[in-house]
C-alpha cells in the first residue's frame, strides 16, 4: 500500500499539536519499525561510484522506502491503538551490523477533533 493510502483520515504532525484541532485523548506511543539490508551488488555499485564522489542513488532510495515503511507501520499501530493522529513524529535510525540499518518511526497516538 501507498503511504496516502495508509494514512488517510490518519493526521500526522512533527509538532506537538495539529492547527484547528483539539487533543481530547492521549493513547501513548506508536511506533513503526524495519530493518533493510543493504545487499551486496548496491553496496559493490556504492562502493564504485564513491570514488567518484557525488550522492548514492542507491542508499538514497533504500532509506527512502525504509523511511515509508516504518512511517506506514506506524501509522497502523497508532490505528489498532483507536488513534485518529499522532503527533511529535520522528524517525530514528541505528545500525545493526555492517550491512544492516533499523529505521523507527514513533510518535505520540491522540485521538483529536475539529475546533469550532
Amino acid at each position: 500500500m501507498s503511504f496516502q493510502s495508509q494514512s488517510e483520515g490518519m493526521l500526522i504532525s512533527t509538532t506537538n499539536f495539529i492547527p484547528g484541532y483539539q487533543i481530547v485523548q492521549v493513547i501513548g506511543i506508536a511506533m513503526g519499525i524495519t530493518v533493510r539490508s543493504r545487499g551486496l551488488g548496491g553496496r559493490l555499485l556504492a562502493g564504485l561510484r564513491s570514488i567518484a564522489g557525488g550522492e548514492i542513488t542507491e542508499f538514497v532510495e533504500n532509506a527512502e522506502q525504509a523511511r515509508r515503511t516504518a512511517l506506514e507501520r506506524m501509522i497502523q499501530h497508532a490505528r489498532s491503538m483507536g488513534a485518529n493522529a499522532v503527533v511529535q513524529v520522528y524517525f530514528d535510525s541505528n545500525e545493526i551490523a555492517e550491512s544492516m540499518d533499523e529505521i523507527i518511526a514513533y510518535g505520540t497516538a491522540v485521538i483529536v477533533q475539529k475546533m469550532q
